[in-house]
Parts: C-alpha cells; structure tokens; sequence
C-alpha cells in the first residue's frame, strides 16, 4: 500500500479503476474490504453504509478531528447511491436474466441508482469546493434543461437569446416573463424601492404570478424547471423560497451557460468515494463487505456504545447510517419512487442530438400529482459504452399501475433497447438521534438535484455537533463543456 505522502498521486492514477464498483481499495491506511480495524485506533464515529449522505458527514467530521470508522455490508462504495456497472445492474434487476448483446464491456458502464444532478451553484457543490473534494473529481455540464408542455418538449431559456427564441411563450407573455425575472433578480429586502409593494414573507407566489400576469403554462415551467418544485403546493406558500430556487438556478446557469447542471464523469458514485479518500487521508478507516449484526447500547445510558460484527465489536459514541440499517427506527414516508433505467442508442429526439439534458414533465401537463423526471447522460460521461445513452425516469407512484405513470416520459425517449425498473419505500428517522447518538439520514427522493440531500447533511451536521455547518465558497474548479 502506498504511503500517506504519495496518497494524492496514486488517486489520481487509479481513477478510472476504483470508480469500479466492487473495488476493495483502500485509502490512507485503512484495511481492505472485511478486514479487522487497527486496535490502537479509538473510534469516536462509525458511518453504516457507504451512501452519498454519510460519505460527506464522514469527510467532514474527519477533518475536525474525529476518529472515524466507515462499514458497509455492500462490496462497493456508494450505499443506495452508488453507479453500478452492467453485470451489477442486471443482477440487482434482473437476477435472472442478462444484458443484451452489443452493449460493448462491462467496466464501459456507470449506471447511478439515484439518478441526481448538481446545481452548479448549488450546496453540494459548494460542499465539493470547501472541503476540495473536486481534485478527486472530474465535472462536465449537463447541455440543456427542458420541460414538457402542451405535448412536446422545449428547453428551458438559458439566455436572452434562447428566452427570445423560446416556443414556450408568446410575444407578449415573453415580455411579462421579462419583467417577472428582473423583479426577482433585483428585489432586496433593504430597499422597499424593489418590493413593487409586495412581502416576500405574506405574499403567495400564487399572488405573485397574478401581479406579473403570467399564464398556467408559464407557471408551469418556472416552479417546476426553475424552482425545481415537485408539486404545487408551493403556490400557496410564502414567495420567498421560490425566490430563493429561481435565483439558484439563474446563478447556476450564469456560472457556466447553457444548463444550471453538472455531472462527475464515471457517474455519482464518485461522489462518495471522494469524500471517503477525504476521510482516509485524515485517519478514517474503511471497511466493505463487513455485515453489521448489531448495534450495542449502554445498558445505564441507553446511548449507543458500538457496532458489532460477527465477533468483532467496534465501540463508538456516536453512529450515522441510512434507514436500512435500521428498520425499527424508522417510519415510512407514505411516498414510494419508482425509478426506470432506459438504455438507448441514440440522443433524446427533439433536443438537438445533446449529449446530455433533463426534461421535468411537471404534474399539471399530465394531470398528476407529482412531477416526473428525466436525466439522460451518455457515453460523453464515460458512464455508457460508445454511442449509449442512459434515461432515467422516476417520479413518486401515485396509482397501483406505477409503470404506467411513466408511459408520459418513455414516450420522449423514442426506441429503447431495454429497461430496468425499480421501487423504492421512502423513509425518515422516528427521533433525532440525540436520546441515543444514533442519527439516521433520509431516503433519496425523486427531486432531479441534490439540494434536498445536503439539507439532510447539514442538519444531521447541526445535531452531531451543536453548530451549523459553515461552508467556504470558493471558485470551484472549471467544467468541461
């Protein structure tokens, strides 16, 4: 194993390689896969699974200082988030079939489970930056955003330019959608000058829209494909949130153009395994393939006292996992997220032969409750063979039919060669995990971005350690186009 001196270089030269799921490399010291943690270590924290929500609180709270051991019964980094490659998807979806013929080398594929992208200004990312991540990660840009409306496709303005353009609006309503932008990029709670006599704290986004005179279909795009809200309800809700996304994305699509979104070559199991070679380079120990029969309490305190596997008990003051690790701590949301992986062999007809695009088809369009979701990335993100396309479809179930609820999306897609469907129980911890120093993070939802994941990072951040977590905003890194 390399010595610690040397551990950047050697990431970089085994990229391409650990980002295999099934790899047992480990960084920094740590033990391979279903090994024995060193004796002498104390361990203050231990992480169940190796998701993308616990992989960043481990590098976080690594980097104060805390002792950190990291184990997951899976033999790949990534949890419920991770990127599987062909021989995996088929086995997880399919055990008893097989991947089609023509679909080139297995390690040619990084299929995500989670099917998310980054707000190029968003939390996440800066996460990534302040704790620089990004030297373990290479990013290109999503190509376009679009959104469903009147039973076809349009993308969502990039520019003046592109607003001008746009089939979405007629000539007048583009001029009605001008002024609405400016009254949002310009307002500012000091100078009541730019409140046009509304309270972003009273006033609905409802009444918003009606001041500004915007037509359904306008709202349409720009709660759902700029606001990124799932459902409606935020029409009856203060305006302020709404401000708050609208200006995300427009900061997001000014840092780069073209689409507020980018996306870690070899897929979003990087991302964890960015932040686990974080917490290894300041002593964090990793362990895959190593089951968890047990949590030990302390019989006086009733705190968490460790982990126990097989023989083998790690003690430790405080435990992080996600609900599958603890089923009898955990309650069911009431959503289930069906989610299709769609492999294709040519781009997403109607959106210019790109790359790459997320098209929402919001809920008012296809008379649901919820809105559905596609993140289509390809070959261009060394995540599919030459000349592959993956679409992943998801939304929350709302009927007894799910894979009829996503007829409205495949029908975008145009031919498929196969698809692989998935549900999923959506769940969120009983208590908050200070009785007992057990915190438990939240199902992934079926949102197209992970602003609601680094929600969940930083209150489970505040609970651990009394204190908000402060993130640096630096340049982050350049993007390939």
């Amino acid at each position: 194993m390399a010595p610690l001196a040397s551990l950047e270089s050697v990431c970089a030269t085994v990229r391409v390689n650990s980002c295999e799921a099934g790899a047992t490399r480990v960084w920094g010291g740590a033990p391979a896969a279903g090994g024995t943690p060193p004796p002498h270590a104390p361990k203050i924290l231990t992480r169940k699974g190796t998701g993308l929500t616990e992989c960043i609180l481990s590098g976080l709270l690594s980097v104060e200082g805390k002792k950190v051991l990291h184990i997951d019964r899976q033999d790949h980094y990534g949890g419920e988030s991770a990127s599987l490659n062909l021989t995996q998807l088929y086995k997880k979806f399919r055990p008893n079939g097989s991947a089609p013929e023509g679909l080139g080398r297995d390690r040619d594929w990084n299929v995500d489970l989670i099917p998310k992208f980054l707000m190029a200004n968003g939390e996440l990312t800066n996460i990534l930056v302040h704790t620089d991540v990004t030297r373990y990660l290479e990013f290109k840009q999503i190509s376009g955003s679009y959104v469903y409306r009147d039973g076809r496709i349009a993308k969502v303005p990039a520019s003046e330019m592109e607003a001008i353009r746009s089939p979405l609006m007629g000539i007048f309503e583009k001029r009605r959608m001008k002024r609405f932008l400016e009254y949002v990029g310009n307002y500012k709670d000091e100078e009541p000058s730019t409140h046009q006599g509304l309270d972003l704290d009273k006033n609905t986004m409802t009444e918003v829209y009606l001041k500004f005179g915007l037509e359904p279909g306008t709202r349409d795009f720009v709660g759902h494909a700029m606001a990124l809200w799932t459902t409606d309800d935020y029409l009856k809700a203060p305006a302020r949130e709404t401000f708050s996304r609208i200006n995300l994305y427009a900061q997001s699509v000014a840092r780069y153009g073209k689409s507020p979104y980018i996306y870690p070559l070899y897929g979003l199991g990087e991302l964890p395994q960015g932040f686990a070679r974080l917490s290894a380079i300041y002593g964090g120990t990793y362990m895959l393939d190593k089951q968890i029969d047990e949590v030990v309490y302390d019989k006086e305190t009733g705190k968490v006292a460790g982990v126990r596997s097989g023989d083998e008990t790690a003690k430790a003051k405080i435990v992080i996992g996600d609900p599958t690790y603890f089923p009898d701590k955990v309650r069911k949301t009431g959503h289930k997220v069906i989610r299709a992986m769609c492999i294709l062999n040519h781009p997403i007809p109607n959106t210019d032969n790109l790359d790459s695009v997320q098209i929402i088809i919001p809920q008012n369009q296809v008379k649901r409750k919820h809105d559905i979701y596609i993140a289509v990335v390809s070959s261009a993100h060394n995540v599919a063979a030459k000349d592959h396309y993956l679409a992943i479809v998801s939304t929350i179930i709302e009927t007894d039919t799910p894979h009829l609820e996503l007829e409205p999306a495949f029908k975008l897609l145009g031919p498929r060669i196969d698809t692989l469907m998935g549900i999923a129980e959506l769940y969120e911890p009983l208590e908050d995990g200070l009785k007992d120093n057990v915190f438990i993070s939240k199902s992934y939802d079926s949102t197209s971005h992970f602003e609601t994941t680094t929600d969940d990072v930083k209150d489970i951040y505040l609970r651990i350690t009394g204190k908000p977590l402060v993130v640096q905003k630096r340049e982050p890194q350049e993007v390939e186009a």
